[in-house]
């Protein structure tokens, strides 16, 4: 059955005039189901509407199955799709804002060797309406209204690659930017990609303001092969000229993630190549200690050890930052809690 979600007013105006109502329901529509309303609370909608509209779609795209609190105060939630589909949320709490990291497919088929959420590949991507209610739900949890919102700042960072996606991602930023909803900023969305260059240039060309995120992980080919099968198509050139043709487009500086994995990438002439790497590009670099995710190989590294190979980096000019480890009790690594179900 069709998502509420799913739709644009727009969209919603010709399925409302279907059912027999005037263009501006569509409004009230996209209100309600940007706050996770079910139908009996859509008190300004008639009766025999609701009744038709529930005939043909779903008011909302998930149920809540298990949600998890750590120590530091990250919440990861698990839940079900309509179709029974698992992904998980995360909500983390900074000093500028709470900021959700969202799915945007079940599963993923990139196959990095350091993350949980690829081990049995991809079921399928997610609609527009599917990202969205995850920010939705959340949101609604927290007592956020549509004028007042709980969460901040979305990253799509949790299960899957969001570029794999394209389409249902990029309408899930007009959906969740659209002033009639939740009306998140552009510039309060951040998209985690391990490398897409075509798309990357794409999001640059359509004139997307949002923060670009992207996963490094090595500093050759050769173990960036290794770990990130996605390489093979696009290599750390090809990833480095859209990262440039990004900035150069949109003027919005380029964040650069390194997984920090012990006796792998973190000698002295991986700091040496980073640094060449990113000089001259507009960036920050975000060193991430590993969640365990029980894959043969590959090590984490101690406090100690990530602290070493920043000063490395600062040494030689590169701005970078150790991010800081939430939700490791809570089995926080993208897909984890998603294979227990």
């Amino acid at each position: 059955m069709n998502l509420l979600t799913d739709y644009s007013i727009e969209e919603l105006k010709q399925i409302v005039t279907d059912l027999g109502q005037k263009p501006y329901r569509a409004a009230q529509v996209f209100k309600w189901a940007h706050q996770f309303s079910p139908y009996e609370e859509m008190s300004d909608l008639p009766l025999e509407f609701r009744e038709k509209l529930a005939a043909g779609f779903e008011p909302n795209a998930l149920a809540e199955v298990k949600k998890l609190t750590s120590r530091d105060g990250t919440v990861k939630y698990l839940f079900r799709l309509n179709d029974g589909a698992l992904i998980e949320s995360v909500l983390m709490d900074y000093k500028y804002g709470r900021t959700l990291c969202i799915s945007t497919q079940a599963g993923c088929r990139m196959g990095c060797a350091f993350c949980a959420s690829g081990k049995d590949g991809l079921l399928r991507n997610l609609s527009a309406g599917e990202i969205l209610s995850q920010l939705l739900y959340v949101n609604r949890g927290l007592k956020g209204t549509l004028k007042d919102r709980a969460v901040q700042n979305v990253v799509l960072m949790g299960s899957g690659e969001p570029l794999d996606n394209y389409d249902n991602v990029v309408k899930f930023i007009g959906l969740a930017t659209a002033k009639e909803g939740i009306n998140i900023g552009q510039r309060n969305i951040s998209l985690s990609t391990c490398g897409v260059a075509d798309k990357m240039k794409r999001l640059a060309d359509e004139g997307h303001q949002i923060m670009l995120t992207v996963s490094l992980h090595a500093t050759t080919d050769k173990e960036r092969n290794m770990i990130m099968p996605v390489n093979r198509a696009y290599p750390i050139a090809q990833v480095l000229d859209a990262s440039r043709y990004f900035f150069e487009k949109t003027g919005r500086r380029i964040t650069f993630e390194y997984t920090l994995i012990k006796e792998f990438n973190m000698f002295e002439d991986d700091a040496f190549r980073l640094a060449a790497m990113l000089r001259g590009m507009p960036s920050h670099l975000n060193l991430i200690m590993l969640n365990d995710t029980g894959n043969k190989g590959i090590k984490a590294c101690t406090r100690e050890e990530a602290e070493k190979f920043k000063q490395l980096l600062e040494e030689k000019g590169v701005t970078c930052t150790v991010r800081r480890s939430l939700g490791s009790d809570i089995e926080g690594a993208c897909g984890q809690l998603r294979r227990k179900g």
